[in-house]
């Protein structure tokens, strides 16, 4: 290699990593300051002294000052409405979300000059002209627009008190009711706010109680940054209403969604004024707040292109909902909102010793993550915290008839917030969703597949227009409204959403073994998916490396670039390693759904013979790790948070230690070039893949990091900024170091591996309720690093093969029987 293209090489490589790293900084800043504008309007004025001496439940957050930014509140949710409360005491604030206040409204962004133009910009690519090929493709190819419009904040509600000097406060967060409680004394009455979200009454409520009759006093108004009005109802003087619609205050373009909130209050004793858009309560022994709040979005199986009016009003909604509620009181309301959480959260159960155990119960959440950082190990009240912290934001961010959970769940502060709060679903969308089966919330996988079926007559349109194509394409974001063409930039041009979206009903069906749900949604998912890429898939010219192969084109590795041999960086080429393991695991779940349901045998067929077709897992000879494109490419950033060539660990079964040992020693050689740090996603994306190399120490590390480095004082997952989906990666991968079922046995079932990854660090303790593919429940307990005892307990009859310590042996499983399983078996 002469010194010229070295050095045009370097300068190339530092030019991209220092303006990426200041627009990392740029957005980081601007992230920054519109905090800072936002909170500037919000300060407690009460002087507080925390509780003296605290006791926190194994399952409680708990913090000794009322938090000051958005990050350090606490959520609520029940899949629709959604609140972070701040627990202040002279001025609260509690912001609220709405599953669907999207902004923006159903369209054909596919660009009509795809199809003319994509044979052009595939032969670019195979003859190295990249550069070329992208200005092609950004003109061509592009989403019209290239963007989409926000998830958005609903509003906040702004409370005050008179108590301006308080002691003995304390707020938290109980995971095993799902209710948030401060408290704090002032003048010697002790003052407590309880405060939940409730499924089955379709409203938040917030109960004000004293220990002293007529000690309430409150005032409260809506806010918002926007588009809103805050009014009196005229037919319930008991009522606030928050009203607008977006875009309302805008002097241009279509208004888009509506939407309404009531806040309304129950008194016992006191008196009340409603006036101007504020209520005021004085001299109260109770008060009790019900909120509830409404779009007009038509529902994930009414979206439509061109748009229909859908004659929902949103404020008639929330007063049908107020008045169900009046029926009910307090403690009624209490009691129906914890059953119904307690339904899915009581299902696990977590506990791991801890010799310090009595240690951590006077320490604050935000303290106990400070002390970590310091101690190189994790308290282990806090790995099982974090855990059921997962599952518990998956229970309040997705249920069924709602929409899945996006970016940030169900919350989001901003009008615009960071990457839109969208669908993103080159990993993101799909890692929030990784710990529904296994930890035994299977109901709540639900709208991500009723937000797949939505998108399957938009992404028809798109395949057809860019490509040509029959079957469905998503590319690597989407939103509320049906959005599938490519977005943002050239590097959204990644047809391959469709396709790792179709993993997920096949593994529902996979851990449920529900043959009406294979039946009637996963195959028209999986299949419509499988046309596409049949379709989209291109053979690789004779004067390149694989001729005669199928392939994509064109192609990413998520957000990753790499280094032409001309010097040149880029990210835009054909045959990315992930897109074809990405397709390898769609088809291969296809031909097995088709052939258990016996559809479709020709199409069958077509699948079948692609698949000898596909390009192998290649292993770099230079490196010895997994290529990450087809042509054995320099990186640009060895680092990078996307480890998408690793799909076939992770979250596919293509690498494994027992099948592909060759393949699983590489996968470990790019983990360790990849590092041990990295945003708050990435690392638990890493710690599943080190799980799956059965190496619990490195997956001990990499949990440590992302607790003491990506972790907020709210226990949310920091990318930064907060993203969602490293809570719910990082709670499949705990579930994972003590189960894994992924792995397939010599008669093709699963093979049940116990404690397949388990850290010296956490030697003690047991789970029960976890579910391994098969429908197959599983309770594990061990000690000093060794299984005592496993219960398995089988939803069908037949064989089951189990594997322990590099070791396996087979039990005939009976319906509903249990089955004892010791290290001694082995």
């Amino acid at each position: 290699m002469n010194k010229k293209f070295i050095n045009s090489t370097l300068l190339a490589l530092l030019c991209f990593t220092q303006s990426q790293a200041q627009q990392q900084k740029n957005n980081a800043t601007a992230a920054s300051q519109r905090q800072q504008k936002i909170d500037q309007f919000w300060t407690d004025r009460a002087q507080i002294k925390p509780l003296e001496k605290l006791s926190v439940a194994p399952l409680s957050l708990v913090y000794t000052l009322p938090a000051k930014v958005w990050e350090e509140a606490l959520p609520l949710g029940n899949g629709q409405l959604g609140a972070m409360v701040f627990g202040g005491v002279a001025d609260e604030r509690i912001q609220f979300n709405e599953s669907t206040l999207w902004a923006g409204a159903p369209q054909d962004p596919n660009n009509p000059k795809g199809k003319t133009y994509l044979p052009r910009i595939q032969q670019l690519l195979f003859e190295g002209k990249n550069k070329e090929a992208v200005e092609l493709a950004d003109s061509t190819l592009m989403g019209i627009p290239k963007r989409i419009k926000p998830y958005q904040s609903l509003g906040e509600l702004w409370l005050d008190m008179p108590h301006l000097q308080v002691e003995q406060y304390q707020r938290s967060l109980d995971l095993e009711t799902a209710i948030q409680q401060s408290s704090y004394q002032y003048k010697g009455i002790k003052y407590t706010r309880e405060s939940f979200i409730s499924a089955p009454a379709n409203a938040m409520v917030i109960q004000y109680s004293a220990n002293k009759k007529q000690a309430l006093d409150l005032n409260f108004s809506w806010k918002r940054a926007q588009d809103f009005a805050c009014l009196t109802d005229p037919k319930d003087p008991s009522q606030l209403l928050l009203q607008g619609q977006i875009g309302q205050s805008g002097s241009e373009g279509e208004k888009g969604t509506k939407f309404s909130a009531i806040a309304k209050v129950f008194l016992k004793g006191g008196r009340l004024t409603n006036t101007a858009g504020r209520i005021t309560i004085t001299g109260a022994d109770e008060i009790t707040l019900l909120i509830t709040a409404a779009t007009d979005y038509p529902g994930l199986k009414q979206i439509s292109y061109p748009a229909k009016k859908t004659g929902i009003d949103p404020l008639v909604s929330c007063r049908e909902t107020m008045r169900t509620l009046a029926k009910s009181d307090y403690q009624q309301l209490k009691q129906a909102h914890i059953a119904d959480y307690q339904h899915f959260f009581k299902r696990v159960q977590l506990d791991l010793a801890d010799a310090e155990q009595q240690k951590w119960k006077q320490v604050p959440t935000d303290s106990l993550i400070k002390l970590t950082r310091g101690q190189q190990q994790i308290p282990s009240a806090l790995i099982s915290k974090f855990f059921q912290f997962g599952r518990y934001l998956l229970i309040s961010s997705s249920r069924p008839g709602h929409m899945p959970a996006n970016l940030q769940g169900l919350w989001a502060w901003q009008m615009d917030p960071p990457w839109n709060a969208d669908f993103h679903t080159n990993i993101n969308l799909q890692m929030n969703y990784w710990p529904a089966e296994l930890t035994n919330l299977s109901e709540l996988h639900q709208p991500l597949f009723d937000l797949t079926s939505a998108l399957i007559p938009f992404g028809e349109r798109t395949a057809r227009t860019i490509y040509g194509a029959r079957g469905w394409v998503v590319h690597h974001l989407t939103d509320a409204w049906g959005y599938t063409a490519p977005a943002d930039g050239v590097q959204g041009i990644w047809p391959m959403g469709s396709a790792w979206l179709a993993q997920h009903p096949w593994e529902h069906y996979s851990y449920t073994g529900d043959r009406q749900f294979l039946k009637e949604q996963a195959y028209p998912i999986m299949k419509g998916a499988a046309r596409f890429i049949l379709d989209f898939m291109i053979q690789i010219p004779s004067d390149k490396p694989f001729a005669g192969y199928w392939t994509t084109n064109p192609s990413h590795s998520p957000e990753n670039s790499f280094i032409l041999p001309s010097g040149e960086v880029s990210s835009f080429t054909y045959g990315a390693t992930m897109d074809t393991q990405i397709i390898r695991d769609l088809l291969q779940n296809y031909i097995e759904a088709s052939t258990l349901l016996d559809n479709d045998p020709d199409f069958r067929q077509e699948c079948q013979a692609a698949l000898q077709k596909l390009i192998p897992t290649q292993i770099s000879k230079e490196t010895g790790r997994i290529m990450e494109w087809i042509e054995d490419y320099q990186e640009t950033e060895v680092n990078h948070r996307h480890t998408s060539h690793l799909f076939g660990l992770h979250p596919s079964n293509q690498i494994s230690i027992a099948n592909t040992p060759d393949l699983a020693e590489a996968a470990k050689k790019t983990l360790l070039s990849r590092g041990d740090h990295g945003t708050g996603w990435s690392l638990a994306w890493k710690i599943n893949m080190w799980n799956r190399l059965h190496d619990g120490e490195h997956s001990y590390k990499l949990l440590y990091n992302l607790i003491s480095e990506k972790t907020l004082p709210n226990l949310f997952d920091n990318h930064p900024p907060f993203q969602i989906d490293g809570n719910f990666g990082a709670t499949a991968a705990i579930a994972e170091m003590l189960l894994q079922s992924q792995v397939r046995d010599k008669n093709n079932n699963y093979l049940i591996e116990l404690l397949p990854a388990l850290s010296k660090h956490i030697n003690k303790g047991s789970i029960t309720g976890l579910k391994a593919r098969g429908n197959i429940s599983v309770n594990i307990q061990w000690s000093n690093g060794v299984l005592e005892n496993a219960e398995l307990i089988p939803s069908k009859n037949g064989p089951i093969c189990i594997s322990y310590a590099g070791k396996q042996i087979q039990v005939e499983g009976i319906k509903g029987k249990s089955i004892q399983i010791t290290s001694q078996m082995f």
